[in-house]
């Protein structure tokens, strides 16, 4: 059993603009996980930059608010909703809310740095 505690997660810079902290990825649970997931954080009035993926992601909202682009659409996304991004889709997301926007990212297959585009 791997137990990941989200205090514990050293924090880093998304080269798309977001502080990540990691949870979960097959380089550090050693079970064969394909996906990984990891809690992302966007202060008041920022947003990450626009970025594509080889792979698909879920983004699940667990504070805040924002707006969440994929492609040529936008929506207001809030805490407790979940969105689906396609894979290669152009995406980016702004906190438009008053604290900061947390939310998890799932990833599958799992991320690697050179299946990111940052625009």
């Amino acid at each position: 059993m791997i137990i990941s505690d989200l205090a514990k997660c050293a924090p880093i810079p998304g080269a798309e603009g977001t502080r990540i902290k990691q949870i979960f990825h097959p380089h550090n649970t050693m079970l064969g996980i394909r996906y990984s997931i990891s809690q992302c954080v966007i202060e008041p009035g920022k947003s990450s930059k626009p970025h594509k993926l080889k792979s698909s992601e879920v983004y699940f909202i667990t504070k805040g608010r924002g707006v969440l682009h994929i492609d040529d659409e936008s929506s207001d996304v809030m805490e407790n909703q979940a969105a689906y991004i396609p894979p290669f889709s152009r995406q980016f997301i702004r906190n438009t809310g008053k604290t900061d926007l947390e939310f998890l990212c799932i990833v599958e297959p799992a991320w690697k740095q050179e299946d990111e585009i940052v625009e």
